[in-house]
Order: C-alpha cells, then structure tokens, then sequence
C-alpha cells in the first residue's frame, strides 16, 4: 500500500493541474487546490497555504473531461453525449465488487461495465427523437420533454385527439381535401413545437455542465478527479470532509489506514459485516414502493453495539449528512461497511468507499422513480386541463345546438353537400378546440427558459417558470446569499492575561486541515494567520492532530486533540455559549465574557469563543473572535425591489438572534426576527403559530426542518414561496417549497432538489427571474384570453349560422382560419410583455368573463358584415365578392388583432409578433382575391342581388371596405377590453384570499405536533426535545 501513496505523491502536479481549475465550491472565493501541496505534511502544508493564498475573483469554470460528442441537429441538448440506454440487470454482479484498492478499474473495463449499467446520473429514460416527434401528434405535447420532464400528460392530448377525430370524419365524409390540410396543420405545429423545445433545451444543457458533480477515484493506479456521471459499479470512490456522495457505496476503510481493506475483505467473505437497520429499511421500502419512517443510523449502530460489538467499530470513517433523504439534521457516523447514499454529503473524514450502484439503482434514484410514478398534477397543469376540458364540453353543447337546429330543418345526418350535420359537426370541431395552443404554451415556456439560462438562471423545471410568476413570498438564507460569504476576523477580544498569538494559533489548531473543502470560517480562521506570523511559528513546532470533531448543531462547537511534544492540547472554538460552559472561571470572567460576546451580535459580528486544555488540567478561555459577513452591495437594493414587486423576503439562518436582527437593520428587512424553537416548539397554538410566521420578517438559528415548517406554514395560508438554498440542508425544504431555487456555488444535493439553479452569485438574479416570470405568464394569459375568445366566436356565428339561414363556412376555408389563428400567435413567445407590480394568477373565472364578451363581441361584428348583405345594395360590401371570402378575410383579420388587444398596451408589440399577424394578414387577403385552394363549392344565397363571380374571387374595393371595418370592429373591442379592465370587481374576481382557512383545524394540528415533540427525548441530554425548546427561546437574548 506503501507503493500507492508514493506514487500518488509523485503524481500529484499532474493530478492538481487538472483540478485546479475545479476547485470545490465549498471553497469558493480562491483557487484553493492549485496552492494545495500534500507532500509537506499538515502544518507545513497549511503554512504554505497561508503564504500563496490569493483571492481570485473569477469564478472557475467548469473544465469538461474527454471529448464533447457532436449533436446532430435533431438531438435534444448539447454538449452531452447522447447516453444509449444500455440493457440493465437488477443488482450488480459479486465478481465486479472485488476492485483491488491500489489500482482500481482499469480504463478498458469501464465501457463494458456501463454498457451494462449505463452512465451514474438521475435521467429520463432514453427518448427516441422520432417518437418523441410523434408525441406531438399523440401525446404530451403541452410541456413537452426538452429537460425535465416535468409531466407525463397534458390537455394536449384532448386537443389532438379532437384534431384526429376531425381528420377521420373528413375522411368519412369523402373530403379528401380537408383531411390533407388538417393533416399539414398537424405537422407543422409538431414540427414548430419540436423545433422550438430542441433550440430552448440546447441553450439550457449548454450551460447545464456548469453543475455537473465531480468526484474523486482511483483508476489505473492513480488518483482521478473525474466527473461524477462516469462511475461504474466497483469503482473506488474517495469520500471526504465536505464533498458529495456521488453513488451509492459501501466504506471499504479509512484514507489513511488502507491495510483495513483487507479486514473488509475478510469480514466480508465471512459475512459478518453488520447490515444497520437503516440499510434495511431504505432497501425495503424502495423495493416494495411503500412509505416507510426511516430511522436515523446512529440508533442503528448503538443497536448493533449493544448485541454485537466488534472492534472495527471502535471508531467511525465518516459523518455523512442524510438530511435530504432522511429529514434527520444531525450527522450520522458510518462505519466500516456501511452504506453511503447518492447525494448525501460528507460532513467529516476521509475514506474509501466501493462503488455499489449507479444511480438509477441507487436509494434516491428508486426514490425518484417512486415519485414520478405518482405523477403529481402541477399547478400549471391543473390550469391548461380546466381549459381544454372546458373547451371540450362548449365544443359538444354548440355540436348539440346545431344538431337539434338541423333536425327543425330537417337537415340529413349525411346529405349530399355541405348542409348536413356530421359537415356541421366537423366544422365545430376544428375551430372549437385551439391546436395550436400546446405549441403556443411550450413555446413560451421554452423561449423563456432559454432566456433566463443566458441570464445564469437554470431552469429544471418548465412549470417552475409559471410558479415563480406567482410568489408572494421569499425565503432566504442568508450566508452567500444576502451577505457576500466573505468572512473577516476584526480584532480579536483577548481574556486577562492572554496572548493573542497563542489564541489564533488554537483557533487553527480545531479548524479542519482539508485544505480542499475547507469550511468558510476555518478557511478565514487560517488565513487570518498572515497577520499573526507569531501564531505561524507556534503551528511550525511540530503539532499532531489526533482527533477531529467538526461542528454540529448539538455540541455548537468545534473541538481537536493534539499533541506536541509529550504533551496533550484539547482545542476548541465555537458557539460562545458553548464554549463558556467548558470553562470554570469567576463570575466576573464570564459576565464580561458574555457581554463582549453580546456587544459583538449587537453590532452584526458573529462571534466564536476558543478555549484549551493542556493535560489533565482546567479549561482555559482565550478570547473570543469577531466575525463580519458584509452584505451584498446589491442585496438591500434587490429586496427593495422585491418587495415592490408584492414579494417580501423572510430571513432564515444560523445565526445567533442578536445578529440576524442586526443584519435585518442594514438591509432593512425589518427587526421581527424569531428564535426558530419559540417558533416551531415554543408552545403556540396551531393559528398563533401561522399567524407568527405571516408577520415574522425572519428567524434565527434554524436547522432544516424549521426552514421546512415555516415554508410548509405559509403554503398552508395559500401562499406560493420560493425558497433559496445552497447546501444539502436546504434540499427538503427547496423540494417542499412552491418554487426551490439553489444559489450559486449551491451543493450538488441543493441543485438536484431546486426547480431553479443560479450561476450568478447574490440575490439580485431573481429579481430579474421574477419579471421574467411574470413576463411569461402575461404572454401565455393574453394568448390563452386571445385563444379561447376566437373559439367562441366561430362556435356562436356558425352555430346560429346553421341554425337561421342553414349556412355554413367552407371546411377547408375554416381549417385556414385556425392554421392562421396559430401561425401568428406563436410570435407570442417573443413578445415585449409587460410584467405586473405584484404576484400574479390565473384568475380563470375572469379569464372566462373576458373571453366571452370579447367572442360575443366577435360574433356580433361577424353577424354584422353577413346581415348588411341582404339588403338590396349589398350593405357594406357593395354586392362585391364572395360571401364565403368575405367572411373568412373579415374572421381572419379580427380575430388576428385581437392578440394586439388581449396583451395590453402597457409596451409596444415586438416586431416578431407584428411580421408575424401581417404576414398572415396578406396570406389572408391574397387568399380572398385569388381563391387559392378554395373551390366554389354549393353555397346558399337568400339574398337576390348579390353578385359573385363563379371563380370565387373578391373585388379590390371590397376587400379595402373589409380591412377598414376589421379595424373599426377592433377599435371597439378594445376600448370594451379597456373598460373592463377598469373595473375592481372583475379585477379581483378569481383571486385567492390568502387568509386564515380554518382556524380549529391549523389548532388540532399544532396541538398534535406539540404532543409529538413531548414525548421526543433527546439523545444526549435524555430530556424532552420540548422542554429543551422552550428553555432555548427563553435565552433569545443570551449569547
């Protein structure tokens, strides 16, 4: 084994060229790893960290191994090789997991094995592009499956088979001709549809790698940093202090101890490697897909040591933080042969670990599985089916109308011609339900999250666009987000007859020494030393770190055992409070103590007690260390304007209460900042308790299931929250929230939880997101408005067309008028949309009111043109044209600019969607004046003195007199539009009352959760989590 290290220390300037430039994120501000050199030893090789450290302000990019397979134009993403969907087995072979630890898998048998596996990424199975072109014909066509899927079904589907059904009875009705022009409607918006979500999802995959999980292996004998879709199982797998799991994997033995390999082996071939209870439950409760209560792995190993203690026990290989998958905050200690799970992340050790499944197979990836198949309808989703199935039951009322009209006029089911009533029913059936609508929507979502991905906002979820529209609420965390994440140390507060020297260099003795994922403030606590070179000295006299137990939220404290010399140093640094309790000084030592330490929150510093003990004597307390995170200079301006947008922001952190409030002043978020356990176990009725959260401009020391309560609490007073995130803490809370946004520089489990991924650092992004959002949904309200306005008016004119003068337009000259309709308005997607200054909604019962007037409006305009040619001189027309023509130019032309009317006059149409109705406009005309693809056919003509020339074409003039009454009709109709709008009861109509739903129920509730903490004892107290709370939130003020 002796052999392997050396070599890695040879290598090891080949091995931190490559990762230099894809230094950790938990690092993040400076190249760390390109300053990293092993070979010294710690303490040397943490001085020369100190020397060479520099700031880097360029955020590294991430630096893509191996050749970039080239797409083909049809190819969905790029710049990831398309993955072919390899042939899987259920479990992995025995033969596979017996890697030798010194060489790992050689290169050549990596591609047999992910022929087998495929690659270690949570994927969609592999879409056929042709299949999924003729998904537009037959599926789900609405979102679309550009990255996400993000549904399985959609109102698309009844659009499309309505489309189907049309075509088969033009079929039946021998119309060979308007079976081919609903056939080439058809096809166009499939291929508009594919191209558009093909261009929008290479845009996001282009920028997608910029998050891709990296990790660290041994192959071919040597150490590789590579990324995380390219394991296989029986890969050697490096898991560390502040990395992320990247499969499931079974630790093997300690990085430094790798002669335990072979006792793994050997345990492992006697199978008496303990199997925890966790293991158990996560295995059944994936394979039976069933909910299950999974314990956390502590319990199991204190379990398994009380029936069967074994010495490779005696120590743990890692703390692996599970609570994205477990709900449980607390680290849990793994030992050797047990499991570690995709996505988890290392919060303390080094060690190797054996790659057991990729992670399709793996417990998330199961998980996930389980998930989709439940194939929870979104929001977004809910809306679209509302419609169509809305649109589906007009289209059979009017069919019925009609049909029940013919049979007073004794009209045939199937006469010769066009007057009969499966000809009514076809013509009904084209223009009742908008084709092109799915086209439209996945358009405009499309082209907006191509958008937002150049604006460094990757979306991972198409609906998440529409969700983010509506928030009325942002919760944020605030270390990296509201504040810079740029930690410094101002002058240390010194105990009587301390030296600082001797104080900082304790600090960076119980700091972590991975000089790779060092935490924020360990790596300002190191570097802090450049000022001290004193401390420096001290560190160069040849200290050994035994033990190391980073912070957790129980202990509040960081604490490592060192040697020096025949002499032994427990060091700590931590929570103040904390760390007072290890010390048995005078009460005048620690009532300064105290009010140092509550000076420095009053004044936003976040403050750190060190202390030391030396042998078997007493705890000494050096000092304390004030810390300053300053916000973002753009983060007060950013939440001023969020909240002029109707969105507030809710701090939540870590932080001791004094300084979240002081932080709340500067960025003047408000001073009503809670202690998180008053808030969550504080004894509250269930109604105070929301009530609480509604008010609260933030709270304080949370852990992860306060950030998911209080999201939980605001959704259940309806409102829609966004939440951001960066670490795998965060993951259940951005799974839970309405729209979950990961920040930059977030954790691998952060992004894969999120809906929203940022590249760009700080708050600011979002404010752009949110307008953009709203921009969006303002498009798709108009076109939807805009859309269901023009079904209604063909359904009423045809419909009392049939019923009064049995009359009819001609199907192919209908089919025309829908292919327009869809051709124009697919600009929508680029228009200069006006966004709304507060959180918007659907409101489908305005929708729905607005429509109607305007259709009604429509049709009455329509009804209009046709009566005037029954009088003697042609009425408006002059007796110059074709009925037939006139009509569709004068349908066509209203109902093109009527998208003009329902997008508001707030901005200027773009001059896409402008091009886009005057082409069609003239399309429109020229059809009119020349007859293209429209014959004579048998039209009525009650009226005696109207001229129509037998090839079907229309006079100049008429056509003039056409265009001119289409605008007068279209002037009306907005002024109506305008009025309407004006009007404060159909404005708030459809609008949610955010309120208090049911006071006794949220009571019962909170009464039953408070009922659950009580009898929730604590591990390592023994007392109730309740009581515990309550005397947490009574010290608000305290250090």
């Amino acid at each position: 084994m002796s052999k392997l290290f050396r070599r890695r220390k040879n290598n090891n300037d080949d091995l931190e060229s490559n990762a230099g430039r894809r230094a950790s994120r938990a690092s993040r501000g400076g190249r760390a790893a390109s300053i990293v050199d092993d070979s010294l030893g710690e303490y040397p090789a943490l001085d020369h960290y100190i020397s060479n450290y520099r700031e880097d302000r360029r955020r590294a990019a991430d630096d893509r191994d191996g050749k970039v397979k080239k797409k083909h134009w049809w190819q969905f993403g790029s710049g990831v090789d398309a993955q072919e969907e390899p042939p899987t087995k259920k479990g992995t072979p025995d033969a596979w997991l017996e890697t030798d630890l010194t060489a790992g898998l050689a290169s050549d048998e990596l591609e047999r094995r992910r022929q087998v596996t495929g690659w270690n990424e949570l994927v969609s199975e592999k879409e056929n592009m042709f299949e999924k072109f003729l998904s537009f014909f037959t599926g789900p066509i609405l979102y679309g499956k550009p990255f996400c899927r993000p549904c399985e079904d959609s109102v698309a589907d009844h659009h499309i088979a309505v489309m189907e059904v049309a075509a088969l009875l033009a079929v039946g009705l021998g119309d060979w001709v308007d079976f081919g022009v609903i056939v080439g409607i058809l096809m166009l918006n499939a291929f508009v549809g594919f191209y558009q979500e093909k261009q929008a999802a290479d845009v996001v995959a282009s920028l997608k790698g910029d998050i891709a999980m990296r990790c660290t292996v041994i192959r071919d004998s040597n150490e590789q940093e590579i990324l995380a879709r390219e394991l296989v199982p029986g890969d050697i797998l490096i898991v560390q202090e502040g990395g992320t799991v990247a499969a499931d994997a079974r630790l093997i033995c300690d990085y430094t101890r790798p002669e335990d390999f072979e006792l793994y082996k050997r345990l492992r071939a006697e199978d008496k490697l303990d199997r925890s209870e966790e293991e158990d439950e996560f295995a059944e409760g994936a394979d039976k897909e069933q909910d299950h209560d999974t314990s956390t792995e502590h319990d199991a190993h204190q379990h398994s040591h009380e029936q069967e203690p074994h010495d490779y026990r005696s120590r743990p290989l890692a703390a692996i933080d599970q609570s994205a998958i477990t709900g449980e905050s607390l680290a849990v200690e793994k030992y050797l042969g047990d499991m570690v799970y995709y996505t988890t992340g290392c919060k303390r050790g080094k060690a190797f670990a054996l790659v057991q499944t990729t992670a399709k197979e793996s417990f998330v990836g199961r998980t996930a599985d389980l998930v989709q198949g439940a194939k929870d309808q979104g929001h977004f989703k809910a809306i679209m089916n509302n419609i169509g199935t809305s649109l589906l039951v007009l289209v059979m009322f009017w069919i019925l109308i009609a049909w029940i009209g013919g049979f007073f006029h004794h009209i045939g089911m199937t006469e010769p011609g066009s007057q009969n009533l499966l000809h009514y029913a076809l013509v009904l059936l084209i223009i009742g339900v908008p084709v092109g609508l799915p086209v439209v929507t996945t358009t405009t979502l499309a082209v907006g999250a191509a958008y937002l991905a150049k604006q460094k906002a990757i979306v991972q979820k198409l609906t998440a666009i529409e969700s983010l529209a509506g928030v009325d609420i942002l919760c944020s965390d605030k270390t990296g987000t509201l504040t810079a994440n740029k930690l410094s140390i101002r002058d240390p507060w010194l105990a009587e007859g301390q030296d600082v020297n001797w104080m900082m260099a304790v600090a960076a003795l119980a700091s972590s020494h991975n000089l790779r994922t060092l935490d924020p403030i360990d790596k300002v606590t190191i570097l802090t030393l450049k000022r001290y070179p004193e401390a420096r000295e001290i560190l160069k006299q040849g200290w050994v770190t035994e033990s190391f137990t980073p912070f957790d939220p129980v202990s509040k404290r960081i604490t490592a055992v060192c040697r020096l010399g025949n002499d032994k140093f427990w060091c700590v640094k931590g929570a103040p409070k904390a760390v007072l309790k290890l010390a048995s000084g005078s009460e005048d030592e620690s009532r300064i103590y105290k009010e140092k330490a509550q000076d420095f929150a009053r004044r936003g510093f976040r403050s750190l007690g060190v202390a030391y003990k030396k042998n078997d004597g007493p705890w000494v307390i050096l000092g304390l260390l004030s810390m300053f995170d300053p916000p973002r200079e753009d983060t007060a301006q950013t939440i001023i304007e969020a909240g002029h947008l109707g969105v507030p922001v809710k701090m939540l952190t870590g932080d001791a209460i004094a300084i979240a409030k002081e932080t709340c002043k500067m960025l003047s978020l408000g001073t009503k900042v809670y202690n998180s356990e008053r808030l969550i176990h504080g004894g509250l009725s269930g109604s105070v308790q929301h009530d609480f959260v509604e008010r609260a401009d933030g709270f304080a020391e949370v852990f992860p299931e306060h950030k998911y309560t209080v999201v939980e609490m605001l959704q259940q007073r309806g409102h829609l929250t966004a939440m951001t995130g960066d670490g795998v803490n965060d993951a259940p809370s951005l799974k839970k929230a309405d729209c979950g946004i990961a920040v930059e520089g977030a954790s691998e489990a952060a992004q894969a939880a999120a809906d929203i991924v940022f590249l760009a650092p700080g708050l600011s992004t979002i404010v752009l997101a949110i307008k953009t959002a709203r921009q969006i949904f303002q498009r798709m309200k108009a076109y939807i408005q805009y859309r269901i306005a023009l079904c209604l008016h063909l359904e009423i004119y045809l419909t009392l067309s049939m019923i009064i003068i049995n009359e009819t337009i001609r199907v192919d000259l209908i089919v025309f008028l829908a292919l327009f309709a869809d051709l124009a308005t697919v600009a929508v997607a680029y228009d200069n949309a006006h966004w709304e200054p507060r959180p918007v909604e659907w409101q489908l019962p305005k929708i729905w009111v607005m429509s109607v007037i305007l259709g009604i409006l429509l049709a009455l305009a329509t009804w209009t043109l046709r009566g005037t040619l029954f009088l003697p001189n042609g009425g408006i027309v002059q007796n110059f044209g074709s009925v037939q023509e006139i009509l569709f130019l004068e349908v066509a032309l209203t109902e093109n600019w009527l998208i003009f009317v329902t997008r508001g006059g707030k901005t200027w149409p773009s001059w896409q969607l402008v091009f886009a109705i005057l082409g069609v406009d003239v399309l429109a005309t020229l059809f009119c004046l020349f007859g293209w693809m429209s014959g004579t056919g048998e039209i009525s003509h009650p009226e005696s003195n109207f001229k129509q020339s037998s090839n079907g074409w229309v006079d100049i003039v008429t056509v003039v007199i056409v265009w001119l009454y289409s605008f007068g009709v279209t002037v009306v109709i907005a002024i109506v539009y305008f009025v309407l709008n004006k009007l404060s009861w159909l404005d708030n109509l459809g609008r949610k009352d955010r309120k208090k739903k049911d006071t006794k129920l949220e009571n019962i509730l909170g009464h039953l959760q408070k009922l659950a903490i009580e009898h929730e004892v604590d591990e390592k107290t023994g007392k109730s989590r309740f009581m515990l709370a309550e005397k947490a939130a009574d010290e608000d003020d305290d250090i």
